[in-house]
């Protein structure tokens, strides 16, 4: 699962994804489509941005759901939650100058 976590954050144009839905939550693809047009003038194809959202849902940063004929996606950062636990070291008040 970390490799599928580091390969979803590699990617600029995921992280832009990612810091649209921490904006906004439970959007749709022409939803988060439209604001990376017009606030980062991003000018992928619906099909680019649905093939990386495929990739954060694989690494579970982003999870589906379905309304309907609507797909709105959400954030997931329960799985950043390994990367702080796993190189954060717990304070000590030696630590704090």
């Amino acid at each position: 699962m970390a490799d599928d976590l580091f390969k979803a954050l590699a990617d600029p144009t995921r992280r832009l994804i990612l810091d649209e839905l921490a904006e906004r939550d439970g959007q749709t693809l022409f939803e988060i489509c439209t604001r990376l047009i017009t606030k980062h003038g991003l000018g992928s194809t619906r099909q680019a941005i649905s093939q990386h959202l495929a990739v954060l849902e694989a690494a579970d940063l982003v999870r589906t759901r379905r309304q309907g004929r609507y797909k709105f996606h959400d954030l997931n950062t329960a799985p950043l939650e390994l990367i702080v636990t796993r190189w954060l070291k717990p304070r000590t008040p030696e630590d704090t100058p």
